[in-house]
Protein backbone atom coordinates (compact mmCIF):
# COMPACT_ATOMS: atom_id res chain seq x y z
CA UNK A 1 0.00 0.00 0.00
CA UNK A 2 2.71 2.25 0.97
CA UNK A 3 4.56 1.72 -2.01
CA UNK A 4 1.69 2.28 -4.28
CA UNK A 5 1.37 5.94 -2.89
CA UNK A 6 4.74 7.04 -3.06
CA UNK A 7 5.31 5.92 -6.87
CA UNK A 8 2.07 7.80 -7.11
CA UNK A 9 3.44 10.50 -5.82
CA UNK A 10 6.61 10.29 -7.80
CA UNK A 11 4.58 10.32 -11.26
CA UNK A 12 2.53 12.94 -10.34
CA UNK A 13 5.84 14.76 -9.29
CA UNK A 14 7.41 14.03 -13.24
CA UNK A 15 3.69 15.36 -14.63
CA UNK A 16 4.38 18.47 -12.82
CA UNK A 17 8.06 19.01 -13.96
CA UNK A 18 7.20 18.00 -17.52
CA UNK A 19 4.43 20.68 -17.37
CA UNK A 20 6.80 23.49 -16.56
CA UNK A 21 5.20 26.24 -14.72
CA UNK A 22 2.15 26.36 -16.50
CA UNK A 23 -0.84 27.11 -14.37
CA UNK A 24 -2.21 23.72 -13.16
CA UNK A 25 -4.68 22.63 -9.64
CA UNK A 26 -4.27 19.71 -8.20
CA UNK A 27 -6.40 17.90 -10.05
CA UNK A 28 -5.33 19.14 -13.44
CA UNK A 29 -7.72 21.92 -14.02
CA UNK A 30 -6.36 25.40 -15.04
CA UNK A 31 -6.70 27.70 -11.97
CA UNK A 32 -9.20 31.24 -13.00
CA UNK A 33 -6.77 33.94 -13.25
CA UNK A 34 -7.35 36.70 -10.14
CA UNK A 35 -8.49 40.37 -11.46
CA UNK A 36 -6.03 42.93 -10.97
CA UNK A 37 -8.77 44.73 -9.13
CA UNK A 38 -12.59 45.39 -8.00
CA UNK A 39 -14.53 45.24 -11.71
CA UNK A 40 -15.67 49.05 -12.15
CA UNK A 41 -20.21 48.97 -11.60
CA UNK A 42 -22.53 50.65 -13.12
CA UNK A 43 -24.83 53.14 -12.17
CA UNK A 44 -27.70 53.09 -10.81
CA UNK A 45 -27.85 50.79 -6.94
CA UNK A 46 -24.54 49.03 -8.27
CA UNK A 47 -23.17 52.58 -8.71
CA UNK A 48 -24.13 53.35 -5.51
CA UNK A 49 -23.08 50.33 -3.85
CA UNK A 50 -19.51 50.99 -5.63
CA UNK A 51 -19.29 54.58 -3.81
CA UNK A 52 -20.12 52.64 -0.21
CA UNK A 53 -17.29 50.27 -0.48
CA UNK A 54 -14.91 52.68 -2.07
CA UNK A 55 -15.34 54.95 0.76
CA UNK A 56 -15.19 52.18 3.19
CA UNK A 57 -11.95 50.90 1.87
CA UNK A 58 -10.55 54.62 2.02
CA UNK A 59 -12.02 54.51 6.15
CA UNK A 60 -10.28 51.53 6.49
CA UNK A 61 -7.17 52.22 4.61
CA UNK A 62 -6.81 55.18 6.50
CA UNK A 63 -7.82 53.62 10.21
CA UNK A 64 -10.96 54.85 10.78
CA UNK A 65 -11.43 57.43 13.52
CA UNK A 66 -11.40 57.43 17.34
CA UNK A 67 -14.52 58.11 18.76
CA UNK A 68 -15.48 59.17 22.59
CA UNK A 69 -14.72 55.27 23.94
CA UNK A 70 -13.47 53.59 21.07
CA UNK A 71 -12.42 53.72 17.57
CA UNK A 72 -9.37 53.68 15.38
CA UNK A 73 -7.83 56.83 14.06
CA UNK A 74 -7.66 59.55 16.53
CA UNK A 75 -9.16 62.73 15.03
CA UNK A 76 -8.99 66.38 16.97
CA UNK A 77 -12.54 67.81 17.12
CA UNK A 78 -11.57 71.48 17.92
CA UNK A 79 -9.27 71.31 14.70
CA UNK A 80 -11.41 69.68 12.40
CA UNK A 81 -14.61 71.84 13.54
CA UNK A 82 -13.32 74.81 14.08
CA UNK A 83 -16.55 76.63 13.66
CA UNK A 84 -17.61 75.40 17.33
CA UNK A 85 -16.12 77.05 20.61
CA UNK A 86 -14.26 74.57 22.92
CA UNK A 87 -17.97 74.98 25.15
CA UNK A 88 -19.76 73.83 22.12
CA UNK A 89 -17.69 70.67 21.80
CA UNK A 90 -17.75 69.67 25.39
CA UNK A 91 -21.41 70.33 25.57
CA UNK A 92 -21.84 67.77 22.32
CA UNK A 93 -19.52 65.54 23.47
CA UNK A 94 -21.21 64.63 26.81
CA UNK A 95 -24.57 64.88 25.22
CA UNK A 96 -23.21 62.18 23.05
CA UNK A 97 -21.67 59.83 26.19
CA UNK A 98 -25.25 60.34 27.91
CA UNK A 99 -26.65 58.36 25.51
CA UNK A 100 -23.60 56.26 24.36
CA UNK A 101 -25.39 53.80 26.45
CA UNK A 102 -23.06 50.64 25.53
CA UNK A 103 -19.99 53.23 26.05
CA UNK A 104 -18.44 51.78 22.50
CA UNK A 105 -18.24 55.29 21.01
CA UNK A 106 -21.12 54.78 19.12
CA UNK A 107 -24.85 55.20 19.05
CA UNK A 108 -26.59 52.73 17.85
CA UNK A 109 -30.29 52.82 16.26
CA UNK A 110 -32.07 51.77 19.72
CA UNK A 111 -29.78 54.49 21.49
CA UNK A 112 -30.63 56.95 18.97
CA UNK A 113 -34.52 55.93 19.35
CA UNK A 114 -34.39 56.50 23.11
CA UNK A 115 -32.14 59.67 22.51
CA UNK A 116 -34.97 60.75 20.51
CA UNK A 117 -37.79 59.86 22.61
CA UNK A 118 -35.92 61.10 25.78
CA UNK A 119 -36.01 64.90 23.33
CA UNK A 120 -39.73 64.19 22.91
CA UNK A 121 -39.36 64.22 19.14
CA UNK A 122 -40.38 60.28 18.89
CA UNK A 123 -39.20 58.63 15.36
CA UNK A 124 -40.38 55.52 13.29
CA UNK A 125 -38.19 52.94 12.48
CA UNK A 126 -37.59 54.20 8.93
CA UNK A 127 -36.86 57.86 10.49
CA UNK A 128 -34.44 56.61 12.60
CA UNK A 129 -32.32 54.72 9.56
CA UNK A 130 -32.80 57.78 8.08
CA UNK A 131 -31.30 59.50 10.68
CA UNK A 132 -28.34 57.88 10.92
CA UNK A 133 -27.93 57.80 7.40
CA UNK A 134 -27.68 61.24 6.08
CA UNK A 135 -24.51 61.44 8.11
CA UNK A 136 -23.11 58.21 8.31
CA UNK A 137 -20.12 58.06 6.40
CA UNK A 138 -18.78 54.70 6.81
CA UNK A 139 -22.15 52.98 6.07
CA UNK A 140 -21.66 51.10 9.42
CA UNK A 141 -25.53 51.84 10.58
CA UNK A 142 -24.15 53.83 13.47
CA UNK A 143 -23.04 56.98 14.50
CA UNK A 144 -19.75 57.87 15.92
CA UNK A 145 -18.92 61.24 17.81
CA UNK A 146 -17.71 62.51 14.27
CA UNK A 147 -20.90 61.92 12.81
CA UNK A 148 -22.81 63.30 15.57
CA UNK A 149 -20.78 66.66 15.33
CA UNK A 150 -21.50 66.42 11.55
CA UNK A 151 -25.14 66.88 12.67
CA UNK A 152 -24.84 70.36 14.16
CA UNK A 153 -22.39 71.09 11.76
CA UNK A 154 -25.40 70.94 8.85
CA UNK A 155 -27.97 72.82 11.83
CA UNK A 156 -25.43 75.61 11.85
CA UNK A 157 -24.85 75.42 8.10
CA UNK A 158 -28.79 75.63 7.57
CA UNK A 159 -28.49 72.64 5.70
CA UNK A 160 -31.12 70.48 7.82
CA UNK A 161 -34.56 70.16 6.51
CA UNK A 162 -36.89 71.62 9.13
CA UNK A 163 -39.51 68.33 9.38
CA UNK A 164 -35.91 65.86 9.55
CA UNK A 165 -35.01 64.06 12.83
CA UNK A 166 -31.89 65.50 12.87
CA UNK A 167 -32.85 68.94 12.81
CA UNK A 168 -35.14 68.23 15.89
CA UNK A 169 -31.89 66.13 17.40
CA UNK A 170 -30.27 69.57 16.90
CA UNK A 171 -32.98 71.87 17.80
CA UNK A 172 -33.76 69.78 21.27
CA UNK A 173 -30.50 69.16 22.06
CA UNK A 174 -30.23 72.91 24.04
CA UNK A 175 -26.91 73.51 22.20
CA UNK A 176 -26.31 76.75 20.66
CA UNK A 177 -24.79 76.01 16.91
CA UNK A 178 -24.64 79.45 16.02
CA UNK A 179 -20.94 80.47 14.68
CA UNK A 180 -18.60 82.49 13.69
CA UNK A 181 -16.02 81.12 11.44
CA UNK A 182 -14.43 81.98 8.01
CA UNK A 183 -17.13 80.71 6.25
CA UNK A 184 -18.20 82.94 3.70
CA UNK A 185 -15.57 85.46 3.96
CA UNK A 186 -15.54 87.89 1.30
CA UNK A 187 -11.79 87.68 0.77
CA UNK A 188 -8.99 85.86 1.73
CA UNK A 189 -7.83 89.11 3.66
CA UNK A 190 -11.27 88.52 5.70
CA UNK A 191 -10.68 85.28 6.38
CA UNK A 192 -7.35 85.79 7.62
CA UNK A 193 -8.21 88.40 10.15
CA UNK A 194 -11.18 85.83 10.98
CA UNK A 195 -9.21 82.74 11.46
CA UNK A 196 -6.51 84.54 13.87
CA UNK A 197 -9.49 85.93 15.74
CA UNK A 198 -10.71 81.94 16.10
CA UNK A 199 -7.40 81.34 17.47
CA UNK A 200 -7.24 83.94 20.06
CA UNK A 201 -11.05 82.82 20.97
CA UNK A 202 -9.47 79.84 21.12
CA UNK A 203 -7.11 80.79 23.67
CA UNK A 204 -9.33 82.87 25.86
CA UNK A 205 -11.39 79.75 26.17
CA UNK A 206 -8.20 77.33 27.25
CA UNK A 207 -7.54 80.05 29.88
CA UNK A 208 -10.94 80.44 30.91
CA UNK A 209 -11.28 76.67 31.86
CA UNK A 210 -7.79 76.97 33.12
CA UNK A 211 -9.09 79.14 35.81
CA UNK A 212 -12.31 77.91 35.91
CA UNK A 213 -10.51 74.75 37.40
CA UNK A 214 -7.91 76.38 39.75
CA UNK A 215 -11.02 78.36 41.14
CA UNK A 216 -12.58 74.98 41.63
CA UNK A 217 -9.33 73.55 43.13
CA UNK A 218 -8.83 76.51 45.59
CA UNK A 219 -12.27 76.01 46.69
CA UNK A 220 -12.00 72.10 47.49
CA UNK A 221 -8.95 73.41 49.57
CA UNK A 222 -10.99 75.60 51.81
CA UNK A 223 -13.77 73.46 52.00
CA UNK A 224 -11.74 70.39 53.58
CA UNK A 225 -9.66 73.37 55.75
CA UNK A 226 -12.98 74.12 57.05
CA UNK A 227 -13.92 70.64 57.67
CA UNK A 228 -10.81 70.03 59.64
CA UNK A 229 -11.15 72.87 61.98
CA UNK A 230 -15.36 71.51 62.44
CA UNK A 231 -13.29 67.96 63.07
CA UNK A 232 -11.15 69.48 65.68
CA UNK A 233 -13.73 71.48 67.54
CA UNK A 234 -15.61 68.10 67.77
CA UNK A 235 -12.83 66.50 69.33
CA UNK A 236 -12.03 69.29 72.20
Amino acid sequence: MATEELASKLSRRLQIEEEGDGPGGQNGEAAAPEPDGPEPLGGGADGELGAKLQRRTELSQGGGELSPGGGRKVFNPHTEFREFSRRQIRDMERLFRQYDAGKDGFIDLMELKLMMEKLGASQTHLGLKNMIKEVDEDFDGKLSFREFLLIFRKAAAGELQEDSGLHALARLSEIDVSTEGVKGAKSFFEAKVQAINDASRFEEEIKAEQEEKKKQAEDMKQRKAAFKELQSAFKQ
